[in-house]
């Protein structure tokens, strides 16, 4: 089977990799602060839902500009329930092309947390994490390029923190990775990890793929035949 990675995160690709997997890389664009809701689950599995519809949207056109290709799958957006729906070409035996789109929030007594707005909030993210703890939840969907079956779900990590220094955070918003993750929250760089005191999960659902559980969908979606 082919896969297909929505997403740019380096953590993602890093732990796809791991799995075995060969993969090819797009982005979807998506306005991620148009789309809200109260519950944390159900916002990155919105998202991750949200960002599936564009990239199948930009296969779509991409197929359409490319008539000279080899003719294998042509994707339509089902617009009425946003469900993709599939038009097999000539090489009905191809095999199917896995899409896997992804989102991850940072939740803090209670409150979610995105991507940090800059440095000031990313340091107050950090400085809050200091001796208390913090959940991710992280979302995974798998499109069947082929047939249009989808499935999605979440997964949550709860981490305990020993006291940060300030020290600490001046040199992690100095390098700056952590401006671009959800809550300024990375416990596998080598300047936080000594301040992580108890991981409740795993730690690649932590960076954002949990394994167990996209080894889980993309089993379902290629059997689905």
């Amino acid at each position: 089977m082919q896969i297909i990675l929505g997403s740019s995160s380096i953590a993602r690709q890093k732990i796809l990799a791991e799995m075995g997997y060969e993969f090819t890389l797009m982005s979807a664009d998506i306005d991620e602060k148009a789309i809200r809701t109260a519950k944390p689950e159900e916002l990155v599995m919105a998202l991750a839902k949200a960002k599936a519809d564009a990239i199948v949207s930009k296969l779509q056109t991409s197929d359409d500009q490319e008539k000279d290709a080899k003719p294998s799958i042509l994707i339509a957006s089902d617009t009425a329930k946003g469900n993709p729906k599939i038009h097999i070409g000539e090489d009905k035996d191809a095999e199917p092309t896995l899409l896997i789109t992804c989102d991850q929030v940072v939740v803090y007594e209670g409150v979610i947390r995105e991507k940090p707005s800059g440095e000031e909030e990313a340091r107050e993210f950090i400085k809050s994490y200091s001796g208390k703890h913090a959940s991710t939840v992280s979302s995974v969907f798998v499109t069947n390029l082929k047939t249009g079956f989808t499935k999605g779900d979440w997964d949550k990590v709860e981490i305990h923190f020993h006291e940060i220094p300030d020290h600490a955070i001046d040199k992690l918003l100095e390098e700056g990775l952590v401006l671009r993750v959800a809550g300024a929250l990375i416990i596998e760089h080598p300047l936080i990890v000594p301040y992580v005191k108890e991981v409740k999960g795993t730690t690649d659902s932590v960076m954002g793929l949990p394994k167990a559980l996209t080894e889980k969908l993309l089993k379902e979606a290629a059997m689905n035949v």
